[in-house]
């Protein structure tokens, strides 16, 4: 691939097409009436998966891009959790109090931020609330550097299967750069922790693209991380966007990497990840072969949400706490930012929808092609389109950006199946902006493509 398309793709800002429609098309026209007459159904439609935010950390690392609120004080986070309760009992409410969870799923900020009595209070709360399945997988995202022995255990209690462990770089020099110091160490006794305790599954975060970063970095964080042999990674690329994360304004530009060096760092880590033995599936995830993520891969069954590749088969995600975005077979909801606003608008007996998005079929038929653009790299178009009311002509007919792909070798189409090319996998979210009727009409700026 040439450095030419490299740079004109790899520059390119595409969402990272967790959901579609992404946020940005998300309406304040559907709030809390449209959530509840939904939620009303979605105990017939099968098990849910369940994500909880948790908006807090102890300090602010530069890059993040998270809604996080930083605290050195535990008063705060109680709160919220009392009423992160109150919501999951009106959600509860709504949607009958029948509702099966397959999947569970902790984010933030630093869920591991809450102590060991208010993580097991929450986890019998949401028993409470919900019919968990006899197999329910339950996930968490750790700070190795604030992971203490209590909440290990509490883990462990409580069932946790699957922990997702923020390290993004073990380089020294670009960890000052991105004012996060973790060593080492400090990830090795957290991962024996967590296995002491039965965490089956464990998975590294790793960024590409931060400042002072090199390949050679790139390649020593990957050969230290190896070495704990997690069963998953995920590689994303640094998304630098000061105008809508002031703390990253914090970050010496000059010291990014270009498109090109992007490219090459994302490259070097998913070959050294390989030669250690892990599969790389979709664009950004790697995974030891007889992990479940590799599995869904081989097979087809690969599918894409909000945290990222999964083998989440559920058609519905109740997102619970400020900012968290939920997904019901009609469309999307997503909560208040704010933590006072939130918090006001449950003290009133009120779901805390901000705004949301209701699907039409098209939107379902172009969200399908995405997804499968994404997790396997082609898509056919007739298939996906059967049964939906579409041919598949108005996907590809007068597509300029379509064809623009097609002319710089990109894709391919033949019939209807439309493949991305080997050597041009990395720029497949440029390829899946193709078939998003919404993309630039919104003004959001999103990361880039490499």
């Amino acid at each position: 691939m040439s450095d030419d398309l490299i740079a004109k793709y790899g520059d390119a800002r595409v969402p990272r097409y967790t959901s579609y429609p992404t946020a940005a098309a998300f309406s304040a026209a559907v709030g809390p009436d449209e959530y509840v007459g939904n939620l009303a159904h979605i105990a017939a439609a099968g098990p849910v998966s369940v994500y909880l935010h948790v908006p807090f950390c102890r300090s602010i690392c530069w890059y993040c891009g998270c809604h996080t609120t930083i605290t050195r004080q535990d008063a705060p986070v109680a709160d919220y959790l009392d009423v992160m309760k109150e919501e999951i009992e009106l959600v509860s409410f709504a949607a009958g109090n029948d509702v099966p969870v397959k999947y569970v799923h902790f984010g933030g900020g630093t869920p591991s931020v809450m102590k060991p009595q208010e993580f097991s209070a929450l986890m019998a709360k949401l028993r409470s609330a919900f019919t968990f399945e006899a197999k329910a997988g339950v996930a968490v995202e750790i700070d190795p550097r604030t992971l203490v022995a209590p909440m290990i255990d509490a883990l462990g209690e409580n069932g946790i299967d699957r922990a997702s462990l923020g390290v993004q770089s073990f380089d020294p020099i670009v960890q000052a750069g991105i004012k996060r110091l973790q060593s080492f160490e400090q990830t090795e006794r957290a991962v024996a922790g967590l296995r002491s305790a039965g965490v089956s599954s464990i998975n590294f975060d790793l960024i590409y693209g931060l400042p002072k970063q090199t390949v050679q970095s790139c390649i020593e964080t990957v050969r230290l991380a190896a070495e704990l042999r997690p069963e998953r990674f995920a590689v994303f690329g640094y998304a630098h966007i000061p105008a809508f994360k002031k703390h990253q304004r914090l970050i010496d530009e000059a010291s990014l990497p270009d498109a090109k060096q992007r490219n090459e760092q994302a490259e070097v880590i998913a070959e050294e990840l390989q030669n250690a033995g892990y599969q790389r599936i979709g664009l950004d995830h790697f995974a030891l072969p007889d992990d479940q993520l590799a599995l869904a891969a081989r097979n087809r069954a690969l599918r894409r949400n909000f945290q990222g590749y999964t083998t989440d088969d559920c058609d519905s995600l109740i997102g619970l706490g400020a900012s968290a975005i939920g997904r019901l077979p009609a469309g999307y909801m997503q909560n208040h930012v704010p933590l006072g606003l939130y918090a006001e608008r449950i003290a009133f007996g009120v779901l805390p929808t901000a705004k949301g998005y209701l699907l039409s079929e098209e939107d379902k038929l172009r969200a399908r092609v995405i997804e499968r653009l994404m997790c396997d790299f082609e898509a056919d178009l007739g298939q996906l389109s059967s049964g939906s009311g579409f041919d598949t002509g108005f996907l590809v007919e007068r597509n300029d950006r379509l064809g623009e792909l097609m002319a710089d070798g990109v894709v391919t189409i033949s019939g209807e199946r439309i493949v991305v090319c080997e050597e041009a996998r990395f720029m497949v979210r440029a390829v899946a902006a193709a078939f998003d009727a919404y993309f630039g009409s919104h003004g959001h700026t999103h990361s880039k493509a490499a």
